[in-house]
């Protein structure tokens, strides 16, 4: 295939110049196609038959890849070697190499990956295990570091949305805290960070936690369903709301240390029936192998519509280097192409979040959805309450605790505002360039289904409407009943809001809830006379 990062290789023995300098061009295109990472299978002709290669031609073929790799600036790791029965005395092997190499333009490949599943399934362990690096004891010493409140100390539930970081090097090794590393020596080190976005599983959190799907972009979603419960409480609506969000998903069943096989794999069963029921439509795969993690990785990136299934364990530690292996085979979803436009749309920042720094001012956290963004950059943020734009000067940008010049469309980073006024800020505003002359609304229209609700919509009915990072209560102006796909007018009942058409949007009001798209907005200029 032209298209994509996997490129088969039948042998690589001693190339003349101008052949290397042709296969060297040809990596770098594949790196570029995979926005820094490529897999190389050698032992392999162009229609997939496995041929492989004897020991001699093997060696020397990684060889050369390696000097190749090194002609471009990147590292190779062999991520398996296999032996292949082909009518020959000698045994032939086939290979995997993933090549990678940092672009130029950034210090990292960047992947975030939200973390959602029932309260008490082990979300929080999990990653306290996977980033600090050290087992946990089995009542939840690891997940200790990642709490931001006190009451989350005490209770052991998440409220907040918090971020932690893994980082993989060059040869694909974990980069994490275990040698009490900074957030900062791991960035330096680091050539593929991945940025968890633990959210909350708790049900009376459910807004903070759909805020987080909705602002923080994530890339993929890692439900964690607890081994003993099986699939509990908000389970299932987590895995609603990343579907009609369309992040992919994959599932981990945590715990099972505590059980017998016998239930790990009735959870597994459960899952895979739930899977598979029409509405989700999914092709789930367990992975019990390092094969399986390979596989599974490449795989779930090419089809959303394969589900891999971990089964691991936070305490004793069993199967845990398999999501390792995932985790850092896995590429990034959109390819070099889509981001270069992005990159060269004008800027627009989401603001998700904000803060007073001692000595630095009002600093803001969020996600640049398009353009790029430099220190000393002069935009505009709002809408405020009466719909206007205010301009300010962005003084210096950081991305994960480390300063960063230059701010890329889909990154996220936190931005240093200086003296501006605190109090103009709320969640939900944006920060884009002066020409782009933004769109805001009070009224806008928008297709939606309902699911589940006990009467019909009325005029005049108050739903929360999320969408993107805009979180607000809006009036219905239409009716509208269970189950039918309909496009309704809402208005928003405090300020106007910049929106854009196309935007996905969720909605909810005690238990009902609904999703859709805007399709049209209608513009201020009709409600001036308010």
């Amino acid at each position: 295939a032209e298209e994509g990062n996997i490129e088969y290789k039948l042998k690589l023995v001693n190339p003349t110049q101008y052949r290397f300098e042709h296969l060297a061009t040809q990596m770098k295109w594949r790196l570029q196609e995979g926005r820094g990472e490529a897999v190389y299978q050698i032992g392999v002709e162009d229609n997939g038959l496995l041929v492989g290669l004897s020991e001699e031609d093997m060696r020397t073929s990684l060889r050369t890849l390696h000097r190749m790799a090194e002609k471009v600036g990147a590292d190779i790791t062999v991520l398996r070697e296999r032996e292949v029965d082909y009518d020959s005395d000698v045994p032939r092997k086939i290979a995997e190499v993933l090549v990678r190499k940092v672009p130029d333009d950034q210090q990292f490949l960047d992947l975030r990956v939200a973390v959602l599943g029932n309260v008490d399934s082990g979300k929080s362990t999990l990653l306290g295990v996977l980033t600090q690096g050290e087992l946990d004891n089995g009542r939840g010493r690891a997940r200790l570091n990642l709490f931001r409140h006190l009451h989350e100390i005490q209770s052991g539930r998440t409220s907040s949305i918090s971020f932690e970081i893994l980082g993989y090097d060059s040869k694909g090794e974990v980069v994490n805290y275990s040698e009490s590393r900074t957030a900062e020596e791991i960035c330096e080190s680091a050539s593929k960070m991945i940025t968890f976005i633990d959210l909350a599983g708790h049900h009376k959190y459910l807004k903070t936690t759909i805020f987080g799907l909705t602002s923080y972009c994530p890339d993929f979603a890692m439900l964690v369903v607890s081994a003993n419960t099986g699939i509990a409480g908000t389970t299932r609506e987590h895995l609603g709301l990343s579907m009609a969000l369309k992040v992919p998903i994959f599932i981990v069943v945590s715990k099972v240390d505590l059980c017998t096989k016998n239930t790990v794999e009735r959870t597994v069963r459960q899952l895979e029936r739930v899977l598979k029921q029409p509405g989700c439509n999914k092709v789930p795969m367990l992975v019990v192998s390092e094969d399986d993690a390979v596989m599974a990785a490449q795989q779930f990136a090419q089809s959303p519509s394969i589900t891999p299934i971990f089964t691991l364990s936070s305490v004793t530690g069993e199967s845990l280097d398999l999501l390792k292996v995932f985790f850092n085979i896995l590429p990034p979803l959109s390819n070099s192409k889509e981001q270069e436009e992005l990159m060269q749309q004008l800027t627009e920042f989401q603001v998700d979040e904000i803060y007073t720094v001692p000595d630095v001012g009002t600093v803001v956290g969020g996600t640049l959805y398009s353009g790029i963004c430099r220190e000393g950059e002069q935009l505009v943020v709002g809408p405020m309450d009466d719909g206007q734009f205010q301009e300010l000067t962005v003084c210096s940008i950081q991305r994960n605790r480390s300063a960063c010049r230059v701010l890329r469309a889909g990154q996220a980073a936190t931005l240093a505002l200086g003296d501006f006024d605190r109090s103009l800020l709320r969640k939900g505003m944006v920060m884009v360039s002066p020409e782009m002359n933004p769109t805001i609304c009070w009224q806008f229209d928008a297709e939606i289904v309902l699911l589940f609700h006990a009467k019909t919509f009325h005029k005049g009915f108050q739903v929360t409407v999320h969408v993107g990072n805009v979180r607000q209560t809006a009036t219905v102006e239409d009716e509208l009943r269970t189950g039918e796909k309909a496009v309704v007018c809402f208005k928003f009942i405090k300020h106007p809001e910049y929106l854009k058409v196309g935007a996905k949007l969720l909605f909810r009001e005690g238990v009902t809830k609904g999703i859709g798209h805007v399709t049209k907005l209608q513009p201020v200029t009709q409600y001036q006379s308010f």
